[in-house]
């Protein structure tokens, strides 16, 4: 161990385990060691962060040698741009990993007895599996390391991509990106040729001020495709000539939004796409189910696997067809119309009210009569009253955010008593701490990790809790 300038630098450090959220673990002296971005069996020279009197975190510096089990990432743009942390393992080892982290968290923060896990449900494509995708355009190229003192390279540059990790302005420009299928990346590049042609200002984002802010491409299952362009200024001459561009250069379009935002953020949920050209959104599938997603919409990135989550949902659930289930966080309404079919009726809640009205429009998409949707927090609206009106629960579906569930409504569900919970989670760790609460009068079940997103670090996990006896 060496200090310099009160950096502390541990050298040849033998990576040992992978630990959690897309980092791996070494010890030295019995102290655990967090390391970003190095996976088993590397040895490196590592840089602390924090460093605790039981735990530090840090990063590689120096690789003495790599792992064995590392393979070569297919994306040029791997470890720069801010998604898929992991493509530098194989998929099997990905998924042995992600096993792995949610088996531990039920079981150090849950601290509850577990069933055997279900073998992780991997993911059949790997690539080009995100039916939504969103690009910035940015003033700033990221610059590579040894770009950096390079008097020839200038990150004054009008690109089109991802943030760079853990910068905000900075955009690292993509040629390929491997996440969505064809046209994706044609349509990405087509805009910044044009805009760069025609010398449209991208935006800056320290100065907020610019034209080209960022696009969403939808590319469904259906075949349906959808684009929206974020504007940072309201130039109606320009966004008009980019917009017929466009769709003469890709007829295969479905519908073609603008928004304009003048905003500090780039959040949507405020402000109104305008359709430019066709209806307005697309229509994606699930099974025979069919769902009206527009530019706003919540819905499952992955199409493929979101149906096999929802599978699963409905297999926990265990319905006979006499059941009245509560989809709690239901958003869109997507799981609560999936496990229709065998449901006597469906009761949606959810605190966004525009969710509600799409879930409403897609219950009527799909002729269902007994399915209600209601806005508004659980808490409030599960009461003695609403109780008698639409008949208590035999199964609750509860599919929170990542924060998982108010402690509130973990309350409100042990109160409620249905026979069968299934807990849909994307964060194993707020499952584990809700779960311990649940302790109280549920036990667990069954439990099948699903893996929605290959080369990333995050994980679904569906839990069936059934209610104790006595």
């Amino acid at each position: 161990m060496r200090k310099k300038k009160k950096n502390i630098v541990l050298e040849k450090i033998l990576v040992e385990d992978y630990a959690a959220e897309g980092k791996s673990l070494a010890r030295v002296d019995g102290k655990v060691i967090f390391i970003e971005r190095v996976v088993p069996g590397d040895v490196v020279d590592v840089q602390l962060g924090k460093n605790k009197k039981d735990w530090a975190e840090g990063w590689p510096l120096h690789f003495h040698s790599y792992s064995k089990d590392r393979v070569q990432p297919f994306c040029s743009h791997f470890g720069v741009c801010g998604g898929c942390q992991w493509q530098m393992l194989p998929y099997e080892k990905q998924l042995a990993f992600k096993q792995k982290q949610v088996r531990d968290n039920l079981q150090r923060i849950g601290k509850v007895a577990l069933p055997e896990m279900l073998p992780i449900m991997g993911a059949v494509a790997t690539q080009q599996y995100r039916n939504k995708i969103e690009y910035t355009f940015g003033n700033k190229r990221y610059l590579q390391k040894e770009e950096l003192n390079d008097p020839a390279v200038n990150n004054e540059q009008n690109v089109a991509g991802f943030h760079a990790r853990g910068m905000f302005d900075k955009i690292v420009d993509i040629t390929t990106c491997y996440l969505q299928a064809e046209p994706t990346n044609a349509i990405r590049l087509a805009i910044k040729e044009f805009a760069r042609q025609h010398e449209y200002s991208f935006y800056d984002m320290k100065n907020h001020v610019g034209l080209l802010r960022t696009m969403q491409v939808r590319l469904c299952e259906t075949g349906e495709l959808m684009v929206n362009i974020v504007f940072g200024e309201n130039d109606e001459e320009k966004i008009k000539a980019l917009l017929d561009h466009l769709l003469e250069k890709f007829p295969v379009i479905t519908t073609l939004l603008y928004t304009i935002n003048t905003k500090m953020n780039d959040s949507l949920h405020d402000l109104s796409p305008v359709a430019y050209h066709g209806k307005g959104y697309v229509i994606e599938k699930l099974e025979e189910f069919q769902f009206k997603i527009g530019p706003k919409s919540f819905f499952q990135t992955n199409t493929r696997q979101g149906e096999r989550l929802y599978q699963v949902t409905r297999e926990f659930a265990e319905l006979t067809g006499n059941e009245i289930v509560y989809d709690l966080y239901c958003g869109t309404g997507s799981i609560g119309i999936f496990v229709s079919e065998k449901a006597k009726k469906i009761i949606g809640v959810e605190m966004i009210a525009a969710a509600i009205d799409d879930a409403k429009e897609n219950a009527a998409l799909n002729n269902l009569k007994e399915a209600e949707f209601y806005a508004g927090d659980v808490i409030d609206i599960c009461n003695d009253d609403f109780f008698a009106l639409h008949g208590k629960p035999d199964v609750i579906i509860t599919d929170p955010p990542r924060a998982g569930m108010h402690e509130k409504l973990v309350r409100k569900i042990l109160e409620i008593a249905a026979p069968t919970v299934v807990y849909v989670s994307c964060n194993p760790a707020t499952q584990a701490r809700d779960l311990a609460l649940l302790d109280e009068k549920y036990a667990v079940t069954k439990i099948q990790p699903v893996d929605m997103f290959p080369h990333t670090l995050h994980i679904e996990n569906v839990l069936q809790l059934k209610l104790k006896n006595g």
